[in-house]
């Protein structure tokens, strides 16, 4: 039992956040396992799909890698120069990203059409194309789903990857924090970040209203749906040196954000995201997590090849199963390719990166020695 004689600053200001021991990692991984999960339901051809205050569970899942990114790249962009930080962001998310839509253009969709067709003739020159596919998502927009009009047969047709979406968005924000951190005073300054996450809630909540002044710009409200959540990661990491971790902020964090999405279903999940980050920081300080985990992040490999994976077993009727099997059998055929992504490219890049930061470079504006990215374990 907690001790009742503490004074209000110790009830309420935590302990600093361990950068080493915590299970951001895990906690990451088990958001893209919920994706997964929550893409059965369609990928199954079943109408229904979990979900809370009129979100999906894969809604869910991905506003909690925004408000985790939001805390980790801020950080990451605080502590480096702008080229590095841009280096860095390229490296961590694109390497990967190419590779995965070569496969599934040359590997995952040729065996369905084969599947599907008997044969693979028409395949690679038929709209859209496999080469097109890899070339027309080359700047992280997805432009196109199908290669050459596959996947066939499945209750999900024409779409290999619907999760690569997200990425585009989250590109977009590195961009806006990069240039944030260009000025020192808005890097010395919580306020500011303070002041853009109360303005994008103010934007989501009014959306409605804003959109025909662009047009009902698609883009515009996919990014105002999710930079909510990882401006609120971004208030907590700069607000952090003055408020800490502790369990009592956190527990009543986590009850705010139920209660005020609950009743504000439109727009409060975004207005939660800074309770929402607090709640999982603390979470991920108590829940262990084994070291082969902390290690290694598997987590962005199992989003982006989970979905080719769960339509592929579709193409040969694993579906059929029950979304259940369906679940497990994906999970276990997925992690091996998330595990080969890690091993096989992503940590190759990410070393190589690193490795040419062999001189202590100064912060900007600060001319602080900086001899490592800290909180980089980010995707």
């Amino acid at each position: 039992m907690p001790r009742t004689d503490l004074s209000a600053n110790q009830l309420w200001v935590g302990k600093p956040f361990d950068n080493r021991n915590n299970s951001l990692n895990l906690i990451r991984l088990l958001l893209a396992l919920t994706v997964l999960v929550h893409h059965s339901w369609p990928l199954t051809g079943s109408d229904y799909e979990p979900g809370f205050a009129g979100e999906t569970l894969g809604g869910w899942a991905i506003a909690g890698f925004f408000v985790i990114s939001g805390y980790l790249i801020t950080a990451s962009r605080w502590s480096n120069s702008l080229g590095d930080y841009l280096v860095h962001r390229v490296a961590r998310i694109m390497p990967a990203f190419v590779v995965c839509l070569v496969v599934v253009a040359f590997v995952f969709a040729p065996i369905g059409y084969a599947a599907a067709k008997g044969n693979l003739d028409g395949f690679f020159g038929t709209a859209t194309t496999p080469a097109n596919y890899v070339f027309a998502n080359l700047g992280l927009k997805m432009n196109a789903y199908d290669v050459a009009g596959s996947p066939f047969n499945v209750p999900y047709p024409g779409a290999w990857n619907g999760s690569l979406w997200s990425l585009y968005y989250e590109f977009l924000c590195y961009i806006l924090v990069a240039f944030v951190g260009v000025f020192a005073f808005f890097r010395k300054s919580p306020w500011f970040m303070t002041a853009a996450f109360v303005l994008s809630v103010a934007v989501e909540a009014n959306i409605e209203s804003v959109l025909p002044y662009l047009q009902h710009n698609f883009d515009f409200q996919l990014l105002f749906q999710l930079l909510p959540f990882f401006l609120g990661g971004a208030v907590v990491q700069v607000w952090k040196h003055r408020i800490g971790i502790h369990w009592l902020p956190a527990l009543l964090s986590i009850g705010a954000a139920v209660l005020i999405t609950a009743l504000v279903p439109e727009w409060g999940g975004a207005a939660s995201a800074v309770f929402i980050c607090y709640g999982i920081l603390w979470i991920s300080l108590w829940l262990p997590s084994p070291a082969i985990i902390k290690k290694n992040d598997v987590s962005y490999g199992l989003y982006i090849y989970a979905f080719p994976v769960q339509q592929l077993l579709a193409v040969y009727g694993v579906h059929q199963l029950g979304i259940l099997p369906f679940t497990l059998i994906a999970t276990v055929c997925s992690l091996p390719l998330a595990a080969a992504s890690w091993i096989l490219v992503e940590r190759p890049v990410m070393r190589m990166v690193r490795g040419r930061r062999k001189t202590v470079q100064p912060k900007e504006g600060t001319g602080q020695a900086e001899t490592r990215d800290p909180e980089t374990a980010d995707r």
